[in-house]
């Protein structure tokens, strides 16, 4: 029989212990929420008469009074039955261990609520009777319920959201109840037209699948999903878009073009489903215009502190939580309001992961569980706990660098110490500081090999990691312009808004515009851990900010209009803010293009009035130019 020796035993029960350890911190870990807290669920009614779905995570320390967190999604409160708890509650376990009133409510027709849910309901100002009902009103009686009915609450709320239920945190703050203290819209919605489904009038591929679970009303109470996502039987989405052709082709995806229409509720009908509002609604008409909450802003109730999150890297909601931030900062200038913009994607700065990269970027650890425990968790301790006065102690904003890679404070956003800078789309692939001698560059946008907006395409939602990918397979494309700066030789630091002043023509009637903002690496950059295998870092093409406009909406997203044939014509348009310093070394490039699939949806580059509606024969290759007087504007610190 074979001994093993002293040592390795003492090896093999070190081992054993520690891996028992983890076990039993991990079980700990899953178990706390039901051994700290007490789950209720209930329903509240609304002043017209319609019960939403709610469930109350108390503390089971009855000895202290705590404040109440709320949030309102349409993504369900499960688990539904008072034996199943969430293994987190809460925006962070800090907030959960500390010890709140954590609540979650179903929106109204969303999951175990009664109503009928509609996509971003529209605000209704000076409502006058019950049947005004908004999310404003719903929020309204939410609170007022809670702060009577919930024992050992302090009469304090706050609410918070990422994504969707960001909208409904932000439409908390607007006829806020007199409990609401704190309101925290993360990855906000703010308008359906530039935020989620379209951006500048285009329309987001990458959100078809979505169209289901958001856009399927059903007509009772349920615990389990009653929508369908489309199954595109395939992992190549590039292949599969291509293939269907015109959006009309799509629409057999979706229930309602095979639904009997005798076994809709009374309430509802076919249009209610949103791809069938997406199809009749091409333009930013009177539909989506009533829809955005950001027009509502101009009067947030001043004893709301607001504290707008948002991701410099988020490829589904950059433009609510920027825009939602400066309007209520425009119109409310009195109101304590403040803006955390780190280096994250959609609602990363609620993860628990040490690491912080957004695909093969890596920009530091810990990065997100300081944002939890330094400027979330002290956000609502201070105005629900302590005295609640404008001295949190944290900064007006917060924003990261993400060249740099720190994080930065100012005290106003965009900072107004700044001088504007253009550049200008040369010839010769030049980026240049002066303007240059008006010549046209053509290229061909071949509708049949449209420029993919990664390398690496996968059947998803919205693509998050794209956001940060290497752009140095679209820079060798014949379809897409490349301009860029020599060598820096001194760090420069690009801040705020950029402006897209492209001079273009095309041989066709429409065409989209995608303008990239890209930082090239040195060539002796060294790798970081958890890239792609195929990758380097060594001349890595950073893409930092980019967006499109559907040349049709360039003078009016509600009134398209085409172009004309070979005329010189201005397209301009704004790219979201960034705080990105281009080291010394690097160098700033510009990418032009004017397709990005299936990102979003193939303009035919022939004129129509609803892209919905295109037709095969609409879809047409086209010559576009862009003249070398166009420019990119930036801010730069002075």
């Amino acid at each position: 029989m074979k001994i093993f020796p002293f040592k390795v035993l003492i090896v093999l029960f070190l081992t054993f212990s520690i891996l028992s350890c983890s076990k039993s911190k991990k079980q700990n870990n899953n178990n706390y929420v039901p051994q700290h807290y007490t789950k209720t669920g209930t329903t509240i009614t609304m002043r017209d008469g319609v019960k939403l779905f709610t469930v109350i995570y108390a503390p089971k320390d009855t000895s202290k009074k705590y404040p109440i967190l709320l949030q309102r999604t349409p993504y369900s409160c499960r688990p539904y039955g008072k034996t199943k708890f969430r293994r987190r509650i809460g925006p962070n376990s800090i907030l959960m261990k500390e010890g709140n009133i954590i609540v979650y409510q179903d929106v109204r027709g969303r999951w175990m609520s009664e109503g009928t849910y509609v996509n971003m309901r529209a605000y209704i100002p000076n409502k006058k009777d019950s049947t005004d009902i908004d999310e404003s009103s719903d929020t309204y009686d939410t609170i007022d319920w809670l702060v009577k009915n919930v024992k050992n609450n302090n009469g304090n709320v706050g609410t918070w959201g990422i994504s969707y239920p960001g909208f409904y945190a932000t439409c908390s703050t607007i006829d806020a109840h007199p409990a609401l203290k704190a309101s925290s819209p993360q990855a906000c919605i703010g308008d359906f037209f530039f935020d989620d489904f379209h951006h500048n009038g285009a329309y987001l591929l990458s959100y078809f699948r979505a169209t289901s679970l958001f856009g399927t009303p059903k007509d009772k109470p349920t615990d389990t999903a009653w929508y369908k996502l489309p199954k595109l039987n395939t992992k190549d989405q590039y292949q599969f878009f291509l293939d269907a052709g015109p959006l009309s082709n799509l629409n057999h995806y979706f229930e309602y073009e095979t639904l009997d229409k005798s076994s809709l509720n009374k309430q509802n009908k076919v249009e209610d489903f949103f791809w069938k509002e997406l199809t009749n609604h091409p333009n930013y008409d009177e539909n989506w215009q009533k829809k955005a909450i950001i027009p509502h802003l101009k009067n947030i109730k001043s004893h709301v502190a607001t504290m707008i999150v948002g991701g410099e890297f988020d490829a589904e909601d950059l433009y609510g939580a920027l825009e939602t931030y400066k309007t209520i900062e425009k119109y409310n200038p009195n109101n304590y309001n403040t803006l955390v913009f780190g280096p994250w994607s959609h609602g990363q700065w609620a993860r628990t992961k040490v690491r912080n990269s957004v695909g093969n970027f890596y920009f530091g650890d810990s990065i997100s569980l300081n944002f939890q425990k330094n400027v979330e968790t002290k956000f609502f301790n201070h105005f629900l706990k302590e005295n609640g006065d404008k001295n949190s102690g944290l900064p007006e904003a917060y924003v990261y660098d993400s060249g740099s890679k720190k994080w930065e404070s100012f005290t106003t956003w965009p900072p107004k110490n700044t001088k504007k800078i253009k550049y200008y789309l040369a010839d010769n692939q030049l980026l240049a500081v002066k303007k240059p001698l008006e010549k046209g560059i053509k290229f061909i946008s071949d509708i049949k090999k449209p420029v993919p907006y990664s390398e690496d395409i996968k059947t998803v939602f919205t693509p998050r990691k794209y956001m940060t990918d290497d752009q140095r397979f679209a820079a060798r494309r014949s379809d897409v312009l490349v301009f860029e700066t020599p060598v820096l030789e001194n760090d420069l630091t690009l801040i705020g808004e950029i402006k897209a002043h492209l001079k273009v023509a095309t041989t066709g009637t429409d065409a989209d515009w995608i303008v990239k903002v890209i930082d090239v690496f040195p060539a002796d950059t060294q790798d970081q851990e958890g890239m792609q295998d195929h990758l380097k870092m060594s001349n890595y093409f950073l893409m930092v900010r980019s967006e499109v406009m559907r040349g049709k909406f360039r003078n009016s997203f509600t009134y398209p209009e085409p172009f004309i044939p070979n005329k010189k014509t201005a397209v301009n348009f704004v790219l979201q803010d960034i705080n990105h310093t281009f080291k010394k070394g690097h160098r700033l490039q510009i990418q032009v293009q004017s397709t990005w699939f299936p990102l979003i949806d193939l303009n035919p580059q022939t004129f129509v009035p609803n892209i919905f509606k295109a037709k095969k024969e609409d879809f047409k290759t086209q010559t576009h130019t862009v003249f070398t007087d166009s420019n990119i504007e930036f801010s730069v610190l002075n």
